[in-house]
């Protein structure tokens, strides 16, 4: 490992372990995320939230902030939407990176997320094969992308 500014990077890939705030009401869902990282042998570090108003807690410890947010559109309390309305009208807030993890394919759904500043809308394939080759790629471009510090 390779330490700079605080950001371990692994010698043969020059990619940054990630910190990862997955918000996710589905526990199948959130033990399929473990399984894929464990299965594709990265260490990112995985928060767990499950819904949004435990997601914005969790944001409020400035000093712990994850570098990339997955987001299920889908759950209780507050939807996804309203959750990126009210992260996006942040000022420290609004630079994290938040990627839709979703089943939804509705056109007005992806259309209002890119609207309120999205970096991503992946669709969760239904084959658990597919869904690790689709987390594969999202990690893989997360950890070479250079990321602004909230």
């Amino acid at each position: 490992m390779i330490f700079n500014n605080g950001i371990s990077y692994t010698e043969e890939t020059m990619t940054k372990n990630l910190k990862v705030l997955l918000i996710e009401d589905d526990m199948i869902e959130v033990m399929k995320m473990n399984r894929t990282l464990k299965s594709l042998d990265l260490s990112h570090e995985i928060i767990e939230a499950s819904n949004g108003e435990e997601a914005l807690r969790i944001l409020e410890e400035k000093e712990h902030l994850p570098d990339i947010i997955l987001l299920d559109l889908n759950m209780p309390k507050i939807s996804g939407i309203e959750f990126l309305k009210i992260l996006k009208a942040d000022e420290h807030l609004k630079y994290i990176p938040t990627i839709i993890l979703t089943t939804s394919s509705n056109h007005k759904d992806l259309r209002t997320c890119y609207e309120i500043g999205i970096s991503g809308y992946v669709l969760k394939p239904l084959k658990y094969e597919d869904y690790v080759s689709r987390m594969a790629k999202v990690f893989d471009y997360w950890s070479i992308t250079e990321l602004i510090k909230a």
